[in-house]
């Protein structure tokens, strides 16, 4: 069949090149989209802040992020079909099992990551602001500038998104051989100083409560992770 025909070097850089110019449209495209909600999407991010505002230290500041978080939202909307260019280009050179896996577990991990970042602006940062906000208040008055605030925000919520991954990226692992459930398990004391570690490193505050709010749900995503190495070390035995 013409499918199953091997493609030369230079065929497969054409087809590349193809899949990153459709995906540079959305991205344009979804960014161009995107402008009509910034300002919602700023409300949105400094409404911890409560009575306070973030204030611009530049001329500029104001317009660059803007721009910055249009371009932000437009990576996000742009995200799936981005993905979907990526899986077309390297599906030729997967087994149908590892298409489907890849079917199975892409929407999955962006489930993930929506829910870390769900977390994050709704949780953690309301709390963590707050916190801050209060730090030494009758001392120093908490004037933010909103560029300092935005990459503050963007820091917490895609790290935290990356850290809701945990339990997929264990069980590849488990799919891999690299670990399996009887050593998940022998190492779990370490694993817990580890996501303590992890923990106060993202936590942006101090306090113990903040760290917990990041530590617990680690956590439990651990213990869904070694749950789902358990069924897919089964698998693979």
């Amino acid at each position: 069949m013409a499918e199953e025909k091997e493609m030369t070097v230079l065929e497969h850089l054409e087809e590349l090149r193809e899949r990153l110019i459709k995906s540079a449209f959305a991205l344009f495209f979804a960014t161009l989209f995107s402008f009509f909600f910034v300002k919602r999407l700023l409300e949105f991010l400094i409404a911890p802040m409560g009575s306070n505002r973030p204030v611009a230290l530049r001329p500029t500041e104001a317009i660059v992020i803007y721009f910055k978080l249009a371009f932000l939202l437009g990576v996000v909307l742009a995200m799936p079909f981005i993905v979907y260019q990526l899986f077309c280009f390297v599906a030729p050179g997967l087994k149908p099992k590892e298409k489907r896996y890849l079917f199975i577990f892409a929407p999955i991990a962006s489930l993930f990551f929506a829910s870390g970042v769900a977390f994050a602006s709704l949780v953690m940062l309301p709390f963590s602001i707050k916190y801050l906000q209060g730090f030494l208040s009758d001392i120093i008055k908490p004037l933010y500038s909103i560029g300092h605030y935005i990459s503050f925000v963007t820091s917490l919520l895609l790290w935290v998104g990356l850290s809701f991954e945990t339990p997929l990226l264990i069980f590849f692992l488990a799919k891999l051989g690299v670990v399996n459930p009887k050593m998940l398990r022998r190492s779990r004391r370490y694993v817990y100083l580890l996501i303590a570690f992890i923990a106060a490193i993202i936590t942006p505050t101090p306090d113990p409560f903040n760290m917990m709010l990041v530590m617990l749900p680690l956590l439990v995503l651990y213990e869904v992770g070694v749950i789902l190495a358990r069924l897919a070390y089964r698998r693979r035995t």
